[in-house]
């Protein structure tokens, strides 16, 4: 190659190097002015101006991951109309972009799992299935790769009894069975069947309940849902008094967060008080 050739060339590279610089300067410029229109909930236009980073930047995780959130926070669940559901999937699709570049980012995997759990409104039975599945796959992997984060594992229990729940009160009313009816399941053969379907289920997660509130021993939400697995639970009991022990745990749980909410409320008041 000449002088003349090899001059050529590390001028072209050079240009190459300024015209990169300069897309992501205009990538950041276009994140900047999608972020004001973000904060002032203008999402069309923010997700306009995040489109348009990532365009110029394909390689830039901080615009895509703002577009996806963009996107998800025009989703409205239980809204049924083709414009909130594109928007839900613009939202997946993003946030799976930015997990292929970063398989680890806590951002996308949380809000995947919430994605998924807010579809789970309003729909069809199956689908409300199989929502709750990949909110659950969703929050488990985020358990994985955080494994301090306590939502995670409230949310899988949340999880949990959203599925159990109708499960449960739907053998109740086939049975005659009011809600306010003691239990336990009267129907052997029904109980028994419930048990073996849906006691391994309820037990985990009473599990990810237990470990949420081993992260954050005041974490009242959490209590309120331990309430509620171990008292639907008590209906699998195999005799009165196991199911009388049952609840007597679940109020047990109730009294606990009332508790901790009022301990909560007074500190902040405390603090309120001291920052006059």
């Amino acid at each position: 190659m000449t002088r003349a050739n090899i001059t050529v060339v590390a001028s072209l590279a050079v240009l190459s190097l300024l015209a990169t610089g300069c897309e992501k300067l205009k990538a950041r410029d276009h994140l900047n002015k999608g972020v004001q229109a973000f904060k002032s909930a203008k999402y069309t236009q923010a997700v306009d101006h995040f489109k348009e980073a990532v365009q110029l930047d394909p390689e830039f995780p901080t615009a895509r991951l703002y577009l996806a959130t963009a996107y998800m926070s025009q989703y409205i669940p239980g809204a049924d109309s083709p414009e909130n559901q594109q928007n839900a999937d613009a939202a997946e699709r993003e946030f799976l972009k930015v997990l292929e570049q970063d398989p680890k980012n806590t951002v996308a995997i949380s809000s995947l799992a919430s994605l998924h759990y807010n579809q789970a409104s309003g729909v069809d039975p199956a689908r409300k299935a199989k929502q709750f599945e990949e909110a659950r796959q969703w929050y488990s992997k985020l358990a994985e790769v955080e494994p301090t984060n306590k939502e995670a594992y409230y949310s899988l229990g949340v999880i949990t009894w959203g599925k159990w729940y109708p499960e449960l009160m739907g053998a109740r009313a086939k049975l005659g069975m009011k809600p306010e009816d003691p239990g336990p399941i009267k129907d052997k053969k029904v109980r028994e069947e419930l048990k073996a379907k849906w006691g391994p289920v309820v037990e985990e997660g009473i599990r990810n309940l237990q470990k949420a509130l081993e992260i954050d021993p005041e974490y009242d939400d959490a209590m309120a849902y331990m309430n509620l697995l171990i008292r639907e639970r008590a209906d699998l009991a195999e005799s009165p008094e196991e199911y009388k022990k049952d609840v007597q745990t679940a109020d047990n749980w109730v009294q606990k967060a009332l508790e901790t909410k009022k301990i909560k409320a007074e500190r902040v008041a405390k603090k309120g008080n001291q920052a006059e």
